[in-house]
């Protein structure tokens, strides 16, 4: 479980061109006080819904170590006790890859900080360029051998469907992001926020966002990349917030306020696809098992997912059945007469 504080446009030396933090953050306190620190902290631990197992405090929505050192002794002052209560595991911040040197990651080491985030965005310099990002790609690379080398888990945060980027840039992305090893990573396409400069070059039509279609094309090849990897991808698509379902705060861009969940079911249906295309002897008839977390993914929403299934290769029938003991990510496949297959669903 995270508790989140967010700091909004604390400590960033400039104003990226989608950024619109308060849209994304959401409800925030401007001025978090120990009283507001201690009644959030307290009413996430007490949720009767929430899970505490492994509850961590975040600072997110600024950039860290940008801010005073003054106000992030501060914040990580009030974070520490309930870390050395035992009441939280662990503390983690977000911060920019231009804004990690030796001297910030002492200050965190000795706060007990344990998971550092690290705006990235892109690995290609123009693409960086275009969006005012103010550092570059080897920045980033500096950043998270620094991270590394003091023992911190490191998350990195990428964009898809940014001004200049394409396919190509995308995956390069993605091999260096690979090659720097993180312990984590999110993504999220790039929306058209309200009373940003990317609203403004999207009305000059000097912007064109992703549809939604390329949008999950292109994260299905990033999920499917990372888990081969073995990085796993803690979150696809930004956090829905009130403030982002207002009428006009996402004026254009494939938004939804369940991404990854169209993301994992267009997989699912590529898995199936595929091993129903090599069934040479099939009869109409199949059964898929799965892990009871991978179903929902599986028959798509509103089942649509086993309907596009039938259609397609003319099933009189289609059965799912759950397997607790089956992996997540993985089909298998059981036609009549037997004949099994098992795959990963990539």
């Amino acid at each position: 479980m995270i508790i989140p504080f967010f700091v909004p446009y604390q400590g960033c030396p400039n104003r990226c061109i989608y950024c619109n933090v308060r849209k994304i953050a959401g409800k925030h306190v401007d001025a978090i006080t120990e009283d507001t620190f201690r009644e959030k902290v307290h009413k996430y631990l007490n949720h009767p819904k929430k899970k505490l197992n492994g509850a961590e405090i975040a600072f997110y929505g600024g950039n860290f170590t940008g801010m005073a050192r003054e106000d992030q002794t501060r914040l990580l002052t009030l974070a520490v006790p309930f870390v050395k209560e035992g009441l939280v595991q662990s503390i983690r911040i977000s911060t920019r890859p231009d804004c990690i040197d030796k001297e910030h990651m002492g200050l965190l080491h000795d706060f007990g900080v344990t998971i550092v985030e690290v705006g990235v965005q892109s690995m290609v310099d123009h693409v960086l360029d275009r969006s005012t990002r103010g550092h570059s790609a080897s920045d980033v690379c500096r950043a998270v051998a620094i991270l590394k080398a003091r023992g911190f888990k490191t998350g990195i945060h990428l964009m898809v469907g940014l001004p200049g980027d394409s396919r190509e840039g995308f995956e390069h992305t993605i091999r260096e992001t690979i090659a720097l090893k993180p312990d984590m990573v999110r993504i999220h396409p790039t929306l058209v926020l309200a009373d940003t400069e990317l609203e403004e070059l999207f009305l000059s039509g000097a912007y064109h966002p992703l549809r939604m279609d390329e949008a999950i094309d292109l994260c299905k090849y990033a999920l499917r990349t990372f888990e081969e990897a073995d990085i796993p991808v803690i979150r696809l698509g930004l956090q829905a917030t009130d403030e982002m379902e207002e009428a006009g705060s996402v004026v254009a861009g494939p938004y939804h306020p369940a991404f990854r969940a169209l993301v994992e079911e267009a997989m699912f249906l590529d898995t199936a696809s595929a091993m129903l295309a090599l069934d040479k002897k099939g009869s109409g008839e199949v059964t898929f098992s799965l892990s009871p977390k991978d179903v929902s993914f599986f028959k798509g929403h509103s089942n649509k997912n086993i309907l596009a299934l039938k259609k397609h290769f003319t099933l009189a029938k289609l059965r799912v059945t759950i397997d607790p003991e089956q992996k997540r990510g993985t089909l298998v496949m059981i036609a009549e007469g037997g004949r099994k297959t098992a795959e990963r669903r990539h």
